[in-house]
C-alpha cells in the first residue's frame, strides 16, 4: 500500500489556475448569486438533515459505532484489504493495485482500450475526480460521460465541482437552461427553466448513453471485506443503469472504503443517508459482488487506490480523516463554506473536509495545500455534524502547525503572535495592553463594532468586523469591585 513518491501532480491534481484559498474566497465572497444559492442550499439541507437526526434516538450510539468500526479497519487495513481481494477474486473479479493517481489512471486507460470502446459512462465518485480520470481518458482518445444530474450539469458546463453531495449548487435553474439549450445537441426546443422540463431533458439525453455504452465506470461508497461486495448509494437509479447494462464494470476505490462485514455496513445505511441528503433510507442502494452469467456485467475490474492515503494513515492525528464517508454533512454548517463556495478550495474535496484531507493526500507543498488548514473559523460545528464524529478541528490546527514547518509562514501573523506571547507573558504587560485597548475603543470602532483597521491589519476587516473591546477590562473591574459587582 506504498503512497508513492510523486509530487503533487502525480497524486491528486490542483485545479490548474487556483489560487490559495484566501485569494479565492476573496473573489467568491463577492459573486452575491454564489453567495445567495449556497445560503438557501446549505440552510435548506442543515435544517432537514437536523430533523431527520432527532427521529433516531440512538443516533449518538450509531454515531460512536460508525467512529469505531472505522478506527479498527484503520488499525487493520491490511488484512481487510487482503482479504477483500481475495473474496472479489473468488467472485470472478479482478483487482489492481494502485500507489497513486498517475498509476490509477493508466490501469483505467488500459483497461478500456482492451475492450476496444471509445466512450464510458459514469457513476459520481470522488475518488476517479481526485486522480483527474476524465482527463487522462480524453487525452487517450476515451469519452467519459458522466450520469449524475448535478455531474452532468458540471460536464456539461465545462465547470467543477463545488460541493461533495450537489456538484452543481452554485447553479441555479436558469444556469442549467442555458447550460442544456447550448450544449446538449438533444435538447428540445425552447426548453424553460422548470425543474422537470430539466429533468426530463436530461434523462433523455442519459437514456441513449446507457443503451449504447459497453464499459462503466464507478465509484464505491462501501467494500465489504468478508463477501467482496461492492456497494453504492445514489438518489437517483443512473447508478443501477451504469452497474448493470453495460458488459465491462471498472470501479475506482480508495483504499479506506473497506468495511469488515453487512453487519458493519448496516450502521453507515444509517448514518449516511440521514448526513447527507437527510432521508430514512436511501432510495438507491447497489450491491454488487464479483461477476455472475447472465445479470450484469460479465467482466469486473476492482482498482484499489492508495494517493497518499498510507502516508495519511501514518498520522496519528491527521489519520481520522480517513474516516469519512462522503456525506458532505460538514460542508452544509460551515460558515466559511457557505460564503466561499467550493471552488476556493481548490481541490475536488471543497469544506472542512477537504480542509484536511487534501492536504494529506497532496502534501504541503504548494500555497494552496498550506493554505486550506486556515479555511475555517475552528468554530467546531463540523466536528459535531460528522456522523463519523472526525474531530476537524484538531486535524486542522495540526496542519497549520506542519504547515510552519514546512515554512509556509504568514510574516504578519508571525509577527502578532510574538507580539501577543510577549504580552501575555508579562501581567503587567498585559494589564498595559487592556488599558490602551479599552482606551482606544472609540477610535477602532464605530456603533459598537470594529469595521477597519488600519495598514496590514486591515486583511482581518476586509471580510469580517468584531465587536470593541468593552470599556474597562475583567481584571480591572475585579480590583474595582472584588467581584462583588456594582
Amino acid at each position: 500500500m506504498s503512497s508513492g513518491t510523486g509530487g503533487t501532480a502525480a497524486r491528486m491534481p490542483t485545479y490548474l489556475g487556483m489560487p490559495a484559498f484566501p485569494d479565492a474566497a476573496r473573489r467568491a465572497v463577492g459573486d452575491t448569486r454564489l453567495r445567495r444559492n449556497l445560503a438557501h442550499a446549505t440552510t435548506t439541507i442543515r435544517r432537514r438533515r437536523a430533523e431527520a437526526v432527532a427521529e433516531l434516538d440512538d443516533w449518538a450510539a450509531l454515531r460512536e459505532a460508525g467512529r469505531q468500526i472505522k478506527d479498527h479497519v484503520l488499525a487493520n487495513l491490511g488484512h481487510y484489504l487482503r482479504l477483500l481481494e481475495e473474496k472479489v477474486t473468488e467472485a470472478g473479479g479482478t483487482v489492481h493495485w494502485a500507489r497513486d493517481a498517475a498509476e490509477a489512471n493508466r490501469i483505467v486507460t488500459d483497461l478500456v482500450r482492451a475492450t476496444g470502446e471509445t466512450e464510458v459512462v459514469k457513476v459520481k465518485s470522488m475518488a476517479t475526480q481526485e486522480i483527474g480520470l476524465n482527463e487522462a481518458l480524453a487525452e487517450a482518445g476515451i469519452t467519459a460521460h458522466e450520469t449524475d444530474l448535478a455531474e452532468l450539469i458540471v460536464q456539461l458546463g465545462d465547470d467543477r465541482p463545488s460541493h461533495i453531495l450537489v456538484p452543481a449548487i452554485h447553479r441555479n435553474r436558469a444556469d442549467i437552461r442555458d447550460i442544456f439549450r447550448r450544449t446538449m445537441p438533444d435538447a428540445p426546443a425552447g426548453l424553460s427553466d422548470s425543474p422537470a422540463e430539466l429533468a426530463e431533458a436530461a434523462r433523455r439525453h442519459l437514456r441513449a448513453k446507457f443503451l449504447s455504452a459497453k464499459v462503466a465506470v464507478s465509484g464505491v461508497n462501501f467494500a465489504v471485506a468478508d463477501t467482496g461486495t461492492l456497494v453504492v448509494l445514489e438518489s437517483e437509479g443512473n447508478g443501477r443503469m451504469c452497474l448493470t447494462l453495460p458488459e465491462t464494470l471498472i470501479s475506482v476505490m480508495g483504499i479506506e472504503k473497506v468495511v469488515p462485514s453487512w453487519r458493519d455496513l448496516e450502521v453507515f445505511l444509517q448514518l449516511l443517508p440521514r448526513s447527507s441528503t437527510a432521508e430514512r433510507m436511501n432510495p438507491y442502494t447497489s450491491a454488487w459482488t464479483g461477476v455472475t452469467p447472465g445479470d450484469g456485467p460479465s467482466d469486473f475490474h476492482l482498482v484499489l487506490l492508495d494517493n497518499g492515503r498510507t502516508a495519511t494513515l501514518a498520522d496519528e492525528v491527521g489519520r481520522q480523516a480517513l474516516r469519512c464517508i462522503r456525506c458532505s454533512a460538514c460542508l452544509n454548517v460551515c460558515p466559511v463554506y457557505a460564503r466561499a463556495g467550493g471552488h476556493a478550495y481548490g481541490s475536488p474535496y471543497p469544506g472542512p473536509i477537504g480542509a484536511i484531507l487534501s492536504p494529506q493526500i497532496r502534501g504541503i507543498g504548494s500555497d494552496v495545500d498550506s493554505s486550506l488548514p486556515y479555511a475555517s473559523s475552528l468554530c467546531g460545528a463540523c466536528f459535531e455534524a460528522c456522523p463519523v464524529a472526525i474531530d476537524i478541528p484538531e486535524v486542522l490546527v495540526h496542519l497549520r502547525a506542519r504547515a510552519v514547518e514546512k515554512g509556509h509562514k504568514h510574516p504578519l501573523e508571525r509577527a502578532v503572535m510574538d507580539v501577543a506571547g510577549w504580552t501575555l507573558r508579562s501581567p503587567a504587560r498585559l494589564a498595559l495592553a487592556q488599558r490602551a485597548a479599552s482606551a482606544g475603543r472609540r477610535v477602532v470602532g464605530r456603533r459598537g463594532r470594529i469595521r477597519r483597521l488600519p495598514g496590514p491589519l486591515s486583511a482581518w476587516t476586509d471580510t469580517r468586523d468584531a465587536p470593541v473591546p468593552p470599556k474597562e477590562s475583567f481584571r480591572a473591574w475585579w480590583n474595582r469591585t472584588g467581584g462583588k459587582g456594582e
